[in-house]
């Protein structure tokens, strides 16, 4: 059985990712309102109807915007850590159907292992999230897993042993550091927030990582994603991380358009 992970958005607009194991199908924070989200899916052959459940990793907006409208489905799950869901719903008057979980823990759902970790990130209670399926020596579902990871500042030793032996992993790649330096619409406080180890990853601290990981366990795909519109370009990304281009199949999310580079299919 194939699976299916597509990135609907992804940028410091909105972040959405829908992950479809052929038994589950999640969305992985909901950055967008709803009504997009639900014309991304159909675009995609997929109906906001099936949603099995909704993963969140903070509270900002970009993360957590599409809260409001997708909890009209009263009985969707959406599963959160107690600092977060209690952020995302001081500002609704719908009662949400939290699921909500302990930062650091592993739980099931469905099909799906999920692991959860905390990121250095100016939220409440920032975590990323790996997601494992599939049974060993199943012809049908073998193992898979992937990891979600934006928004952090710098990538904890933590991190980067959550992350080894993922087959897909999505990472920030957010600024530029010269176009961030050059930029006259952010003040310096918000520059230094930007580079702060609770702030963004730079292209050069997301192409250390994934050299580093591709020594010994590399991903099949890697998806760079959450670029800045105006501190980051995908042709500046692109050069950057071409070295690394022959080991390994890397995915720029486009911050102008986030949904059309960013289909996942991995075969049997």
């Amino acid at each position: 059985m194939s699976l299916e992970f597509q990135i609907l958005a992804s940028s410091s607009s909105g972040n959405c990712a829908l992950l479809d194991t052929g038994h589950s199908k999640i969305l992985i924070d909901v950055g967008i309102s709803a009504k997009r989200i639900g014309k991304l899916l159909k675009e995609i052959g997929k109906s906001i109807d099936v949603i099995d459940a909704v993963f969140l990793t903070h509270e900002h907006s970009d993360h957590a915007e599409g809260v409001r409208g997708l909890s009209q489905r009263v009985n969707l799950p959406f599963f959160a850590n107690r600092d977060t869901a209690e952020a995302v719903q001081a500002k609704l008057t719908r009662t949400v159907n939290w699921q909500v979980f302990q930062t650091g823990s592993d739980f099931s759902f469905r099909d799906l292992q999920v692991r959860t970790f905390s990121l250095p990130h100016d939220a409440y209670d920032p975590v990323g999230f790996i997601f494992k399926w599939g049974e060993d020596g199943d012809l049908f579902s073998p193992p898979r897993s992937l990891a979600w990871v934006t928004d952090l500042g710098y990538v904890p030793v933590h991190v980067r042993e959550h992350l080894r032996k993922v087959q897909i992993l999505v990472i920030e790649a957010n600024y530029d550091e010269e176009m961030l330096e050059q930029d006259k619409r952010r003040p310096w406080s918000t520059k230094q927030r930007i580079r702060g180890r609770h702030g963004h990853l730079s292209n050069d601290a997301a192409y250390d990582l994934i050299k580093e990981l591709s020594k010994e366990d590399l991903p099949q795909n890697v998806f760079l994603a959450h670029l800045s519109k105006d501190c980051n370009n995908v042709d500046l990304v692109r050069k950057k991380f071409s070295t690394l281009s022959g080991h390994i199949e890397i995915k720029i999310v486009n911050p102008e358009t986030g949904f059309s580079p960013s289909i996942c299919t991995l075969p049997k």
